[in-house]
């Protein structure tokens, strides 16, 4: 008996630590949350900003706007950045994120190498038939994802001069109301005629018309960068933001199942020793009436019998 209540107590002290540890990081994935979805709606702005610029920048342009080419199902190789997590406790986010680009790729038929951001969907997709190629630790912070921008944008560059890749796609996980995230993709390259012709079909937002200061080409470029850069950034930040998210719901998950398990185990342990407790006192009573004189006074104490 004193081994199992034992047990029992050693089982609530353990759930109760864990509990501990659940609610900090419930704390700062909550936290987290907020920091990153800051960034992502102030990226927006910045976002639009920089799609105005290369508006005005594209429609200044002396050479006519042709008609856009129809589509082809294969341009050149593809290289997909695909942004994952490092760190676990993060329900099926790479599990939908990993399906999410098999099923998408599977419709491209060029040649595909994969770049990953994040060691664990660099596991999931290991463990299907897509070629890995480069791999790139997922930041912590919002001041990190500069650095890692930088870098994929050099990676790229130097691939495209040597037409190692042609085409370049996005996928990362993407804030979404009711379902907390979802898989997103985007086509980051080439800035082909129909990206182009997408860009000068938006309204400009006021009645006077737009002036390119310093050389149309070299603004346009300025702004080329911009776009690739804030289009990489903006998808790392929302892919963190689902990222916490996610771990945000599956620790309250965890939260409601340990308070369940605590429950039970403290029901457990109270029947358990009021058990014990009953059966001391079953066993003195019992070893003290053995004894004559435990009996006398036993009757003593209990006094006559009412008829």
């Amino acid at each position: 008996m004193s081994q199992t209540i034992a047990s029992l107590s050693r089982k609530i002290g353990t759930a109760g630590d864990l509990q501990s540890v659940v609610r900090t990081m419930k704390a700062v994935a909550a936290s987290s949350i907020g920091q990153f979805e800051s960034a992502v709606l102030a990226l927006d702005d910045y976002h639009r900003a920089v799609q105005l610029g290369l508006v005005a920048c594209l429609r200044e342009m002396a050479s006519p706007l042709v008609p856009a080419p129809a589509p082809r199902r294969e341009n050149g190789p593809i290289a997909a950045v695909v942004f994952g997590s490092d760190l676990g406790l993060v329900g099926q986010f790479n599990d939908v994120m990993a399906s999410f680009v098999v099923t998408t790729l599977a419709d491209l038929p060029a040649q595909k190498t994969v770049w990953t951001v994040g060691e664990r969907i660099r596991s999931r997709l290991r463990q299907t038939d897509l070629g890995l190629d480069k791999s790139f630790m997922l930041p912590g912070s919002i001041g990190a994802i500069t650095a890692l921008v930088g870098q994929i944008l050099v990676a790229l560059e130097t691939l495209r001069e040597q037409g190692a890749i042609n085409q370049v796609y996005v996928f990362h996980n993407s804030p979404h109301a009711g379902a907390i995230y979802r898989p997103v993709c985007q086509r980051l390259l080439p800035l082909d005629q129909v990206w182009r012709r997408q860009l000068t079909a938006m309204a400009w937002p006021t009645q006077n018309l737009p002036e390119v200061m310093g050389g149309g080409a070299a603004s346009l470029r300025a702004f080329v960068r911009e776009y690739l850069f804030v289009s990489l950034f903006r998808a790392c930040a929302e892919s963190l933001a689902s990222e916490n998210a996610s771990r945000l719901a599956a620790m309250q998950r965890a939260e409601k199942n340990i308070d369940e398990l605590l429950e039970t185990l403290r029901r457990s342990f109270h029947r358990l020793r009021q058990s014990g407790i009953d059966e001391e006192l079953f066993d003195l009573v019992s070893g003290f009436e053995v004894q004559p004189r435990g009996r006398n006074i036993l009757n003593n104490c209990s006094g006559p019998t009412e008829k």
